[in-house]
């Protein structure tokens, strides 16, 4: 097959019909180079950009592409970390960005509708209105998409309380393979007919169909939160303290961590006041009534205290709780600071094997002589062990890739995953059979085929190729 033949027969027959406005097709070499990466590795150019902003030229798109056999690749505001929206075998990019026209509240229902393109944070915004929250929080929501969210399953540090998205989607607008268009799930919190294809769609990285409206459950929005500041001189403590906490039956709505590494990057980027002497800090957000976060501070002060904790600091304000919170985020400019090259994981754990995970993460960063920091959202085991290195010292690149195989391995060993919150896209392909066995990835494709058996949508995603290895050198 002839890719660049038949996508310029695709623009063709897309400009023939006058479906889609000239200046949304992106033909340029400079245009087509913006599309080549996300915020992981890799680089790889599309044959055309299209930006559709209806779903009736979502479903032309693909029927044509399905038809010449084109790779189809939808794509939001690119700031996924595992590769996903990348055009790994060209074709075109369907870039969601423009398509924000529909964020729609419906108070009485507690639902959002929105279109693909919306900014995630918008929608909590807009709920917030009307006292309601939208709770995912993936760090980039403020720049990234919903539609990105969805097909990736996005978590953040509300996660531990609140879910992820799927736990927040009721209903589906899709485009199939073949350019069909149909609804998935409704506007009902309770909804058992036939199979859940709204679960399965989203967390499927654009490879089963393309999403062109969600329906989004809201909830109450909490009347008051309250945030403490831990301080460990062993970061195993802080471990335990974690999972004594949960037990005590107290869920923070934020549950975050801070090795030393983490906290002397902050310290050198931008100081806020941190002892770079303890080798763990905890953020912890209790929400809920006012009296009731009074009672639930004091408990997790004694948890923390009884598990080895220096000091435990609680926020007297929301200026101040503000101020604790500035450290968590900026960690990610922080860390850049010491070298250009991140590579950010998100391996998960259970919350039993939380102390576990960190004693071998120090054991894999001793083992192989790199910058590995860890933080992330640690109350529901979705740590993120970060590597800082130069993608130019090709030696430290190979221990890098070494490293981050064995990270892998250590969060399956434990009964955890490959990824909490980033996707797998081209990034973890190599290790999903690792996680899920012959059989198990055998079943996904099975799948995969059965919604795309061209395989057009998304492909060299998920599913990894023969022999194929991490690489992180391509930059």
């Amino acid at each position: 097959m002839n890719e660049n033949r038949n996508a310029t027969e695709l623009v063709q027959r897309l400009r023939a019909k006058q479906l889609i406005n000239e200046s949304r097709i992106l033909t340029s070499l400079s245009d087509r180079a913006s599309y080549a990466y996300d915020a992981s590795f890799g680089h790889h150019i599309p044959e055309v950009v299209i930006q559709p902003t209806a779903t009736e030229e979502v479903s032309e798109i693909v029927t044509l592409a399905n038809e010449l056999h084109v790779p189809v690749y939808p794509r939001g505001q690119g700031t996924s970390l595992s590769g996903g929206p990348i055009p790994v075998y060209g074709g075109v990019v369907l870039d969601f960005s423009q398509w924000d026209d529909r964020l729609e509240i419906y108070p009485d229902d507690m639902i959002a509708v929105v279109s693909p393109g919306v900014i995630t944070g918008h929608i909590d915004e807009a709920a917030k209105a009307f006292s309601m929250m939208y709770p995912p929080d993936p760090s980039s929501m403020n720049v990234s998409t919903i539609g990105g969210n969805l097909a990736e399953n996005a978590g953040g540090p509300r996660g531990l309380k609140y879910g992820v998205t799927k736990d927040y989607v009721l209903g589906l607008e899709i485009v199939t393979a073949n350019g069909d268009i149909i609804r998935t799930g409704g506007q009902t919190v309770k909804n058992v007919t036939g199979y859940d294809l709204t679960k399965l769609i989203v967390g499927s990285e654009g490879t089963l169909a393309v999403i062109t409206e969600a329906t989004l459950k809201l909830v109450p929005r909490p009347k008051a939160n309250k945030t403490m500041l831990v301080l460990f001189d062993d970061l195993i403590d802080s471990g335990k303290a974690i999972s004594a906490i949960l037990r005590e039956g107290i869920t923070p709505s934020k549950l975050e961590i801070m090795d030393q590494a983490s906290i002397k990057a902050v310290e050198a980027y931008q100081p806020t006041g941190l002892p770079i002497d303890v080798e763990a800090l905890l953020l912890i957000e209790i929400d809920g009534h006012p009296l009731a976060i009074e009672e639930e501070a004091e408990q997790v002060r004694g948890c923390c205290l009884k598990n080895g904790a220096r000091e435990v600091q609680i926020a007297k304000s929301a200026e101040e709780a503000s101020k604790f919170w500035q450290a968590r985020k900026l960690v990610s400019p922080a860390i850049v600071q010491v070298k250009p090259t991140k590579i950010s994981e998100d391996a998960t754990v259970p919350r039993s094997k939380i102390p576990e995970m960190f004693r071998i993460l120090k054991e894999i960063k001793n083992a192989n002589n790199i910058d590995l920091v860890v933080f992330g959202h640690a109350g529901d085991g979705n740590l993120h062990p970060n590597i800082i290195a130069d993608v130019r010292d090709e030696e430290e690149m190979k221990r890098v890739e070494k490293a981050v195989g064995e990270i892998f391995e250590a969060a399956i060993e434990l009964g955890g995953t490959l990824s909490g919150e980033h996707g797998i896209g081209t990034m973890k392909a190599p290790f999903m059979e690792m996680e899920l066995g012959a059989k198990g990835l055998a079943m996904m494709k099975t799948v995969k085929e059965s919604f795309d058996p061209n395989n057009i949508l998304n492909p060299g995603k998920i599913f990894p190729e023969k022999g194929q290895k991490l690489v992180l050198r391509d930059g």
